[in-house]
């Protein structure tokens, strides 16, 4: 008679937003208990209405549905062919919404909360867990998005030595490589520093310069939400239009200062410069230095594109300001998610510096699956930065800069680029079908892995 095997011990995950709710579905449905720590219920934030799990604070939409033209459509597909409640629980209540995937709030919300609360092996305590997890716990998924509660804010800061945690993130947009103008644009480091061709350079005369600063001064900008207005600015990173309301010169003196900055096209240098600086390892993506910014969305893209060499720019990510928890996860955290100085905890969500809910639950469903591996005796490798999946996992932990690391959606531009030439038109359904190939045979690694564990 075979012996049994005995039950794993049960894995924690603290937080029951997207990528909590997801860790925790996962988990189960791999045979393994959980026990899901909420605090609302008992504690309320600012920002939340509901204790439901999985309540969506803002919009209703989880964007684009269509995987041939959109990386977050893929993201989509991806979560779907590896058992997504998330998404699952979405497409059950979604609403008309064009290509997008929207849903009606309340009735999506519920069905993740009856599913997880109906599962046999998932355990929920409506209790605020107020410090780092304990190593007695065993495996531990930390899943508390931007409004972490500021007793494990303050525990996390104290463990990991960073200061980005509880403050107003002022982000800088993110440019894609190609739509640059290099017939204006020029690679340079300033003084020739480094390897002489650190930076990418978009020159300024004076009449330009003065035009732009008018334009960031009189450009409409974001308003703050009620439970934002008392978190002040991080100094470090002060939004370009308060620069420019500080002084017309400042920002020359400050983020576009053009010392030591040659125009090949004059040999001088120009009145002011705007630089961006390679945001990760694949070079697809560059950040405009300096230019973290509450302009309205719009209102970026079209002051952004008077810059000399941007005008066509295509933006991977566009600057924003808020409340934001999140960690330098690239520095801290491991290939799993693991937290280098504690490995027995993981991270998951907005936390580890992705933004949008989606990403936030794929990142939940990655960390799940980790940890239900782990606790199997078994070793789950990563899926492959060609995938959606892989490549904001790649982006989160190692291929960003560390030292300018700041949240990011899912974009193509996290994806290595296809070893053949195509046309630009077919290049995103190129990569959507690499993706899907790669996946597969991941999943059946992974299948594999589970049977023999």
């Amino acid at each position: 008679m075979a012996t049994a095997m005995p039950t794993p011990s049960p894995i924690h995950v603290v937080g029951g937003g997207l990528a909590g709710s997801e860790a925790a579905w996962q988990i189960a449905s791999a045979g393994i208990p959980v026990i899901l720590h909420e605090m609302r219920g008992v504690e309320r934030t600012p920002a939340h209405h509901t204790a439901d799990f999985a309540e969506l604070v803002c919009s209703n939409s989880f964007r684009s549905d269509e995987a041939e033209k959109s990386a977050i459509g893929l993201l989509h597909e991806e979560m779907r062919r590896l058992d997504s409640l998330i998404l699952s629980a979405a497409d059950k209540h979604r609403v008309p919404a064009g290509n997008a995937l929207a849903m009606d709030r309340d009735g999506y919300s519920a069905e993740v909360t009856a599913r997880l609360t109906a599962h046999p092996l998932v355990e929920i305590r409506r209790e605020l867990v107020a410090g780092l997890p304990p190593e007695d716990w065993g495996q531990t998924i930390i899943a508390t998005g931007p409004l972490t509660a500021a007793p494990l804010a303050e525990a996390i800061r104290a463990e990991t030595g960073e200061e980005a945690l509880a403050f107003f993130d002022a982000i800088a947009p993110i440019v894609h490589h190609e739509s640059i103008d290099f017939s204006i644009a020029w690679m340079q480091s300033r003084w020739d520093k480094g390897d002489g061709k650190d930076y990418i350079n978009c020159p300024m005369d004076k009449a330009q310069y003065e035009a732009f600063v008018q334009a960031l001064l009189d450009g409409e900008k974001g308003d703050f939400k009620d439970w934002e207005k008392d978190t002040p600015y991080f100094d470090g990173c002060m939004p370009i239009e308060v620069m420019a309301e500080r002084g017309r010169e400042t920002l020359r003196y400050g983020p576009m200062k053009p010392v030591g900055l040659d125009d090949p096209r004059t040999g001088r240098w120009p009145y002011a410069v705007i630089q961006l600086r390679q945001d990760n390892a694949l070079g697809t993506l560059w950040n405009m230095v300096g230019f973290q910014t509450k302009l309205k969305h719009a209102e970026q893209v079209r002051i952004f594109r008077t810059i000399p060499g941007l005008e066509n720019a295509e933006f991977a990510r566009l600057g924003g300001l808020h409340r934001n928890t999140f960690l330098n996860s690239p520095k801290l955290l491991d290939r799993q998610f693991r937290l280098k100085s504690r490995p027995h905890i993981r991270f998951a969500g907005q936390i580890t510096g992705c933004e949008g809910y989606v990403e936030s639950a794929s990142i939940g469903l990655l960390a799940g699956r980790f940890a239900a591996a782990e606790a199997l005796g078994a070793s789950l490798a990563p899926p492959p930065p060609t995938t959606a999946l892989g490549a904001l996992l790649s982006h989160i932990t190692g291929d960003a800069d560390a030292e300018s690391f700041q949240p990011m959606n899912v974009n193509f531009g996290l994806f290595p680029p296809l070893p053949e030439k195509v046309r630009k038109a077919d290049r995103k359904a190129g990569q959507a079908n690499r993706a899907r190939e790669d996946l597969g045979r991941w999943m059946a690694d992974a299948e594999r892995l589970a049977t023999a564990a």
